[in-house]
């Protein structure tokens, strides 16, 4: 099962593009990656990147990826689209591809939108895992993500900012539910269902701001069809 998010900004189409684009832009939104950096290239080639993510204080999991991009279509919509593997033993996720719709809309939004999947490592379990806690966790750590940049390009705030609003946020409610756990015990149920239905502020990121059902023709874009997966690559050179 693939996963898909997408999020309504109101934002101009190149800011939105250079904030996704651009890998220290990127870096600073998207929560599942620490580092992005582009390798080297050459001309009207595919762009090389490398990937990483830190896990734990000391544990740093890699990747590496190739992307394309359709800065300008006809239709006056823009795609990006990438191919991703990582070789560290201790990444779940083994390969996979995805790509980036920027969609403009009559009322002025961009339907900014995703569609990815990969194939976990580690056999059976690889798999139970990955249905059971990985895959869900992903799909909700790339909705949070699409709402901080959200955020960032439609109130200015930060991406650093977004994530101490939500800090407090999650802090508020917990320190809530422990006090009706202490102090009104009869009202602790109640108290947690509460905190997990009442909606954040406008001013903290959320994952249930974004439409995660896609709709019933999407389809990968062309240029993905482009980009030879990265472990035929490694097998021809």
């Amino acid at each position: 099962m693939s996963l898909y998010i997408e999020a309504r900004i109101r934002a101009d189409l190149d800011d939105l593009w250079a904030r996704t684009q651009e890998p220290g832009s990127h870096q600073r939104w998207d929560l599942r990656f620490t580092e992005i950096d582009y390798l080297p290239r050459q001309e009207d080639a595919p762009q090389h990147f490398r990937y990483a993510t830190r896990v734990l204080p000391f544990l740093t999991i890699d990747g590496t990826g190739i992307s394309a991009g359709e800065k300008q279509r006809p239709d006056g919509t823009r795609t990006s689209a990438l191919r991703f593997a990582s070789p560290h033993p201790l990444s779940l996720l083994e390969e996979g591809s995805g790509y980036w719709r920027y969609v403009p809309t009559s009322d002025g939004d961009i339907r900014f939108l995703t569609g990815y999947d990969y194939r976990p490592r580690w056999g059976r379990f690889g798999k139970i895992a990955d249905r059971v806690l990985f895959r869900p966790l992903m799909g909700w750590a790339t909705a949070w993500s699409f709402d901080r940049l959200r955020l960032w390009l439609e109130r200015d705030i930060t991406p650093e900012r977004a994530l101490l609003h939500a800090v407090a946020d999650f802090t508020a409610r917990v320190l809530l539910v422990v006090a009706a756990v202490l102090f009104a015990p009869m009202t602790a149920l109640a108290t947690a269902a509460l905190m997990l239905m009442l909606p954040p502020l406008p001013t903290t990121p959320a994952a249930r701001r974004c439409l995660r059902t896609p709709p019933r023709r999407a389809r990968d874009p062309r240029v993905l069809a482009a980009l030879a997966p990265l472990t035929a690559r490694k097998e021809h050179s």
